[in-house]
């Protein structure tokens, strides 16, 4: 493996952090990095830089790892990594590996488990929107169906980082618009390949959902996660736009591609109860940007920290944890791909609150935070070497499988 020490103006980017960073502990860092402080920067690959660094936080000493991804450079570009189906789940070096990226992190918060819901299963699907490679994936949950922490005053599950076809990284709103159109009328489509629905809604499952079952998908509330499971529901699945199957209870499988699965609760339910086998059936969906009219190449859920280099307010400065982020510079044209050590000296982490200023002392003028805790995984390949290593210490002590990450690519 070939190094190079941090080209200046990083040097000085990670000494003015490790520096500024003593306050948050209350006391300066004796106006120096401390011996040891920064590793050498190490070229992945063309425009693609991997770096780390220690400094002392409030609760204790942090290790960052830092990939700097410059999406100006020919060939550089960033995708989602998952495994196939959105109710799955993967390792990051394993996803990273199998999709030929460079270098990754972890993605979004996901349905990790159903210890409230007796006899469901959780699906590892994802919380948020998600878009691979131009191809949406999958809606957003209702915010009370979330796993994760709070949100912060402002901000939803619809929030997402991504890139567009322009080649610039942004942060913006997902939110699905669709439909299902009947001779008897249309109704507003509440879900896309969703581990939760909304109340009385009706939602679309396709073969990108995977095997789990569905019937989580009935689960809970709006406003509270833990709620019962619906009694109230209906499928119908739909094949060549025409219905071929109704059912009570929602089931589980692969789905054929070119099939689609509308689950019902509720209102929803009661709509789907009305087809029958043959009737004619029209799904239209697709996700709108609401800040953006430039169409997405690849979007990954979490929720915005800092805009426009202010951190958001209301966030915790209470709570620390081992945890992932990214953070976009140079109009969109540099990100930061950040995770935290989790070995046991490093674990005190930070809070959202810190990680954002973290984030804006490195440059980034606007920053999302990913999962944390056991999915904070960052990897990354040695230069020339085909596959990659994990650069961190995930806080589980090895990985933990994650429904999505951020892959950073580099070639034709």
């Amino acid at each position: 493996m070939t190094t190079r020490q941090t080209r200046l103006p990083a040097r000085r980017t990670v000494l003015a952090l490790l520096t500024a960073l003593g306050s948050l502990a209350g006391a300066a860092l004796a106006g120096a990095a401390p011996a040891g402080a920064a590793a050498a920067a190490v070229d992945i690959a063309p425009g693609v830089v991997y770096e780390t660094f220690d400094f002392q936080a409030a609760r204790g000493p942090v290790r960052a790892h830092v990939l700097t991804v410059d999406l100006r450079r020919p060939g550089v570009r960033l995708d989602l990594l998952y495994p196939g189906a959105v109710a799955a789940r993967s390792t990051v070096s394993r996803l990273a590996d199998g999709q030929g990226a460079v270098a990754g992190v972890n993605g979004d918060f996901f349905n990790i488990t159903e210890t409230q819901h007796p006899g469901v299963e959780a699906t590892g699907a994802s919380v948020g929107p998600a878009v691979a490679s131009g191809r949406t994936l999958k809606g957003a949950v209702p915010d009370g169906q979330r796993f994760g922490p709070a949100l912060p005053p402002g901000t939803s599950t619809r929030d997402v980082f991504g890139v567009g076809v322009d080649r610039r990284a942004r942060l913006d709103s997902l939110a699905l618009d669709g439909s299902v159109t009947t001779a008897a009328g249309r109704v507003p489509l509440g879900g896309l390949n969703q581990y939760a629905l909304p109340v009385g809604s009706v939602g679309a499952f396709t073969a990108d959902w995977g095997n789990a079952s569905r019937v989580r998908a009935t689960c809970g509330t709006d406003t509270e996660r833990a709620a019962p499971c619906s009694a109230d529901t209906h499928e119908v699945t739909i094949r060549q736009g025409r219905v071929v199957t109704t059912d009570p209870r929602p089931g589980g499988g692969p789905i054929a591609p070119g099939t689609t699965v509308l689950v019902g609760r509720e209102a929803g339910a009661q709509w789907l109860r009305e087809l029958a086998v043959g009737d004619a059936v029209r799904v239209h969906h697709r996700l709108v940007a609401s800040r953006s009219r430039i169409p997405y190449r690849f979007a990954v859920g979490g929720y915005p920290v800092l805009s426009d280099g202010e951190p958001l307010p209301g966030l915790d400065d209470r709570t620390a944890a081992v945890r992932s982020a990214v953070g976009l510079a140079s109009g969109g044209r540099r990100v930061l791909l950040l995770s935290l050590d989790g070995s046991p000296e490093y674990r005190a982490g930070l809070t959202i609150a810190e990680l954002a200023d973290v984030l804006r002392r490195l440059g980034a003028d606007d920053a999302f935070s990913l999962d944390g805790g056991g999915s904070s995984t960052l990897v990354a390949r040695d230069p020339g070497a085909g596959t990659v290593t994990v650069r961190n210490h995930p806080a589980g002590g090895a990985e933990r499988p994650v429904p999505n990450g951020i892959g950073v690519f580099s070639g034709p």
